[in-house]
């Protein structure tokens, strides 16, 4: 079985191209280690591409810093450089993205969280009688 799950912070803004009709998103998640060395906080820098509807989400959606959680495959593969060296690549082939933090984005409130609306209604004072579940 091959399937990888990630969650991390975007490194940059996607990189997108479109191939024919195929769009095609490339990122890196920045992605935290659950030890530290030395008492220094440290990350692994995973290389994803998503394809098609993953992509366009990529490109409408994700930015610099947004964190999400990507699951996946891992593909491997090589190609000659400039050189005629042979370079081996390893990517994370998106298969779903889901985002992690709430509606803040950058550290910033929504104008509904600002307004004080966060979805959820103030239940007025004596009416527990009324209330299915109490």
């Amino acid at each position: 079985m091959n399937k990888t799950i990630y969650t991390g912070r975007l490194t940059a803004d996607p990189e997108v191209r479109y191939a024919k009709d195929l769009c095609v998103a490339r990122y890196t998640l920045a992605v935290d280690r659950k030890y530290k060395k030395d008492g220094e906080p440290s990350a692994d820098f995973i290389r994803c591409v998503a394809f098609g509807k993953n992509g366009e989400f990529a490109e409408k959606y994700l930015k610099k810093g947004t964190k999400i959680a990507v699951t996946g495959r891992t593909q491997t593969g090589s190609y000659k450089d400039k050189d005629g060296k042979t370079v081996y690549t390893n990517d994370n082939v998106v298969e779903e993205h889901e985002f992690c933090e709430s509606k803040q984005i950058n550290g910033k409130q929504s104008k509904k969280e600002e307004n004080g609306m966060d979805g959820f209604m103030d239940i007025p004072e004596g009416i527990d009688e009324e209330m299915p579940f109490s």
